[in-house]
């Protein structure tokens, strides 16, 4: 083991301002964050009784200063001096505060040994794990070394070579970190992006077992899991980030782009054509320049951000928007189908399946034959509903104050509500059976205004305007709450069914009118019933997010059946592959409890309810008999 691996005690009168300054911090339970005069950078975010180190040199290795700066408490040193002279003062000072601290210094081979220019295959890939003699030292090293051999491997896998220490005199317990740079060519130095974030990724998880078997064997610290010992404060770059993404997000609202604005004349039209040409709709102007706000997406820069998980997560929002543009761009245009396909994916052929049981098991052969008793039974308005949505957001805001919701009641939305941000739009043909409404406004108010509201609470952006992919669990979820307050019926049910029908209908080639004649003449539904799905279907040219809400049910009761928990979902908007990643910043005190839970929860029968959710149900079993 190289001396600058592992610091020697170093004897010294004089401690420099800047350190000094770091001492008093961490006496004071604050924060650290200093650059050092030579370069480099001493990161803590609170006490704790470990630092991963990384020493710059000529900067070689810049993955392995990446995966350092990944951690809550770390060093960035020009060279060993400095790092020595860090680490006795502040190893000092933590070890006798906690009990115990090591290092855990990281750094890069010189090059990937295993990997020949003419292999026919991808060789396992080089770690060397160099441990001190202390027993809490060889642990984290075993911890380590099995954590990064049960990475999945997509494609290398790491051989991790554990060795002894070469006889220093250590300070603390050290553990030695070298992996081969397997993320870049050989010879022309080139990067594969794809393979450093995964490298980053494993290798930071890695130090984090590491440390967390040091801590459970030292007894320094209580911790429920090893992503306990993560950042628990967001660094300044990771909120200009946020706020630069959100900024990018907040120019247009897509839903309201790419929905139409006459839907009633364009149903007169179709009817006028006795349902057999695609009506004309027309949609509101664009307010942005979409290649304007392309350029800006992309001109975020997220090498700063110091953690891997926010790292990829703000990737994947940044995908998405750009998906999302790019459908603005390509409204009524043939191209918008396939872009639609690329946010939303395709029906899957079991999605597809289980939309067409349910109709043929829940078909009644309604037809238009009785249209007076239908009206009679839908006598709550606009205004009926939006006297309620106004008294239901009174009482959040009474139990949360930045519960701050409007509600506007518009002309130029299909029937129905609809959520902008923090706004309940509601069309003014809305009408529907009053026991209806508290149940829809489960969904719109419970969920996706809950949602935004705890999103906000939760100090970034990203969190109210939704991670990538969120769409489908929301919307599994705000049926699920329809379902708790006993408003899930068999004519509630069949409409989320036709709307994935209709999306396999129009993703397969189908027109508006194959797709509306699909749905009176196969599964009887009302014309005017199936004209609002085939609307929603086929606007801007055909999308294909309407197939979510079944997906996202379907999602959410595999979930719940699996013993799942709901708490993680009302902290903002995330899908159900974030649902990890929410428990991980949630146990690393970066995200807070919510700031309100829904009121459905409150309904006396929501216990019994979700309890049979939990034991095991189909979308059938949701309706009530």
């Amino acid at each position: 083991m190289k001396r600058s691996a592992a610091p020697a005690a170093r004897d010294t009168t004089d401690t420099p301002d800047w350190l000094a300054e770091a001492l008093a911090s961490i006496k004071a339970d604050k924060a650290v964050r200093k650059d050092l005069p030579d370069g480099g950078r001493l990161h803590i975010d609170r006490a704790l009784p470990f630092l991963c180190l990384h020493i710059s040199g000529d900067d070689e290795g810049p993955v392995a200063r990446e995966i350092a700066q990944a951690n809550a408490s770390y060093l960035v040193a020009p060279d060993a001096n400095v790092s020595a002279l860090v680490i006795e003062a502040v190893g000092g000072l933590l070890k006798r505060r906690l009990g115990a601290f090591m290092v855990l210094e990281i750094g890069e081979l010189a090059r990937d040994e295993l990997l020949t220019d003419d292999a026919p295959y991808l060789p396992p890939f080089k770690i060397e794990v160099t441990a001190s003699p202390q027993g809490p030292a060889r642990i984290a090293a075993k911890a380590f070394a099995n954590a990064a051999e049960a990475t999945e491997a997509k494609f290398r896998t790491p051989r991790v070579e554990i060795r002894e220490a070469e006889g220093l005199d250590l300070p603390f317990p050290c553990l030695r970190v070298r992996f081969a740079p397997i993320y870049r060519q050989r010879e022309s130095g080139n990067i594969y992006p794809q393979l450093r974030e995964r490298l980053i990724a494993s290798i930071f998880d890695a130090g984090l077992q590491a440390f967390a078997a040091f801590v459970r064997a030292t007894k320094s610290m209580n911790i429920s899991t090893h992503r306990a010992l993560g950042r628990k404060a967001f660094i300044d770059a990771v909120v200009r980030t946020d706020r630069s993404i959100d900024e990018v997000a907040s120019t247009f609202d897509f839903l309201l782009a790419v929905t139409p604005i006459n839907a009633e004349a364009a149903w007169s039209e179709f009817a006028a054509s006795e349902y057999r040409r695609p009506p004309r709709f027309l949609y509101r102007p664009l307010t942005l320049e979409v290649e304007k706000a392309k350029k800006k997406l992309f001109s975020i820069a997220f090498d700063h951000l110091e953690d891997p998980v926010l790292y990829h997560l703000y990737r994947e929002k940044q995908q998405e928007l750009d998906l999302q543009l790019s459908l603005l761009s390509a409204r009524e245009r043939a191209t918008f189908i396939e872009f639609g396909r690329a946010l939303y994916g395709p029906v899957e052929p079991e999605l597809l399946r289980t939309a067409q049981d349910i109709l043929a098991r829940t078909g009644d052969g309604a037809t238009d034959a009785a249209p007076e008793s239908r009206v009679a039974e839908r006598h709550a308005d606009c205004y009926s509903v939006e006297q309620q949505a106004r008294a239901m957001i009174a009482e959040y805001r009474r139990r949360y104050a930045g519960f701050d919701a409007t509600v506007e009641v518009r002309d130029d939305l299909p029937t129905g509500l609809l959520v902008s941000g923090s706004r309940l739009l509601i069309a003014r043909s809305t009408a529907m059976d009053a026991e209806r409404v508290e149940p829809i406004l489960s969904h719109e108010i419970g969920v996706h205004l809950l949602t935004y509201f705890n999103g906000s609470a939760q100090g970034l952006r990203l969190f109210r305007s939704g991670l990538a992919g969120y769409e489908g669990m929301q919307e599994g979820l705000a049926v699920f709450a329809e379902f708790l307050t006993g408003g899930m019926s068999h004519e509630r049910l069949r409409l989320i069914a036709a709307r994935v029908v209709a999306c396999a209908a129009m993703l397969a080639g189908a027109s508006l009118p194959e797709a509306y004649r699909l749905l009176v003449q196969d599964h009887g539904f009302l014309k005017a019933d199936a004209f609002n799905v085939v609307l929603r279907v086929y606007r801007s040219g055909g999308l294909a997010k309407d197939a979510i809400y079944l997906r996202g049910l379907l999602q959410l009761l595999a979930h719940l059946a699996s013993d799942g928990a709901l708490e993680p979902f009302w902290m903002g908007k995330i899908a159900a592959s974030h649902f990890g990643v929410m428990q991980e910043l949630s146990a690393r005190g970066l995200l807070g409890v919510p700031a309100v839970r829904p009121i459905f929860l409150d309904n006396p029968e929501a216990p019994s309810r979700l309890a049979k959710a939990r034991a095991g149900m189909s979308p059938l079993d949701m309706v009530e008999r």
